[in-house]
């Protein structure tokens, strides 16, 4: 871990580095909580070696979240300074901003009636009935077990599944793909992936839209050509899959080790919504970025971003704002003000945030009533989340029950 007592701005030296950092678990890194203190937006260097400013407090990320300055595009995309080396994001970022924001305000316009209120509790039923049967699966596989794989990504993978319209034939073929997307790390090999996903997907449109069932795919049938729902419903899976799976791997841990929070909670349907808004706060302790790019010059926070700097807008860091919250690094389910940024807000809110805070409630609720002793088989501060990607979350998660 690099100190960052050179530079966190204009110090002189070289910015400090989020290179090699294996981020703590429910713990922010002491790199992050000096940069914060220092300073609301910080010059750092990225793990890939580029150059980058960080938003490390939350009214600065919030005033950017409302700029329509800051988006995908970059004037040369090639050589566009990253944040970590992925050929699948590296395709996302484009050479036009007009044209970057005309495609985000069309697929919110496209997707926000797929996640309302009144569509997200249609969904209950069915999301309880998959976390009854992944458990079962997971506890007849045997004591201890791997609560991550067991668990969390295939009941993450299996609601969105429902509710994106995939078909259960055709989702072994959709987690290879996806496996592989993750795996490879070159762009040519990238785009051969995507497009695989990518026909994949377009085929299950082509299915709904001669035998149409409730499901965001068949809704979009009548919106969109197949060969662009492709490209949305992986969308979709990529946003959702590893967030939701992420939160409830460390959702667990917390509660289980607040075992006096975790019974008001299951005592309780508003507690237990309280409490996942605080493990939405406070579970990943920084690590969830989201890159952006400047396309004019901001002044924010005291610094100047200028015209092609990659800027990281790190959700959950800004939740342990002293300036917001009391006492950020202590897990309360009671806590009086929650504002907390970890779907975002603005332009760049979660459109299915509604959906995500549902199933984290099902998920708590359903593991700790059919396991009330789960537990994490190994100490907290043992564990390690992922150093790599955008998530922040777990590779794998020990329990026994």
């Amino acid at each position: 871990m690099t100190s960052p007592t050179t530079c966190p701005v204009t110090g002189g030296g070289p910015p400090p580095s989020l290179e090699g950092q294996t981020p703590p678990v429910l713990r922010l890194s002491p790199l992050l909580r000096e940069l914060q203190q220092q300073a609301p937006v910080c010059r750092v260097r990225t793990p890939t070696g580029d150059e980058a400013w960080l938003v490390t407090r939350y009214a600065e990320l919030k005033a950017l979240l409302h700029d329509g300055r800051l988006g995908r595009a970059h004037a040369d995309p090639a050589n566009a300074p990253r944040y970590v080396r992925n050929p699948f994001l590296d395709l996302l970022v484009v050479d036009d901003a007009q044209q970057a924001r005309d495609l985000h305000t069309e697929m919110r316009r496209l997707l926000t009636p797929q996640f309302s209120a009144r569509r997200v509790l249609g969904l209950a039923p069915t999301v309880s009935a998959v976390a009854d049967r992944v458990l079962d699966g997971f506890v007849a596989a045997g004591n201890p077990g791997d609560l991550h794989g067991g668990f969390s990504m295939p009941y993450s993978l299996t609601v969105l599944c429902e509710l994106i319209g995939i078909p259960p034939g055709e989702r072994p073929e959709l987690v290879r793909t996806i496996m592989t997307m993750g795996e490879v790390d070159d762009a040519e090999r990238v785009a051969t992936v995507q497009a695989e996903l990518f026909g994949l997907l377009s085929a299950v449109a082509r299915r709904k839209r001669a035998e149409p069932t409730d499901d965001v795919v068949s809704r979009l049938c009548a919106q969109v050509p197949d060969e662009r729902i492709g490209p949305i419903a992986a969308g979709l899976l990529f946003a959702g899959l590893d967030s939701v799976a992420s939160h409830v791997d460390l959702g667990v841990l917390l509660f289980a080790t607040h075992p006096d929070q975790l019974a008001a909670a299951l005592a309780d349907e508003r507690t237990m919504r309280e409490g996942v808004e605080e493990i939405l706060r406070c579970a990943k302790a920084g690590g969830s970025v989201l890159p952006r790019y400047a396309t004019d010059d901001v002044e924010v926070g005291g610094v100047t971003l200028r015209t092609g700097d990659l800027v990281l807008l790190d959700f959950t860091l800004v939740n342990f704002d002293t300036q917001v919250f009391d006492e950020p690094e202590v897990f309360d389910i009671r806590r009086e003000s929650n504002p907390h940024l970890t779907f975002g807000h603005g332009m760049w809110h979660c459109i299915g945030a509604p959906l995500a805070r549902m199933a984290l409630r099902t998920a708590f609720t359903r593991l700790f009533t059919r396991l009330p002793d789960l537990r994490p088989a190994r100490p907290v501060q043992e564990m390690r989340r992922g150093s790599e990607g955008l998530s922040g979350g777990l590779t794998e998660l020990p329990v026994t029950w």
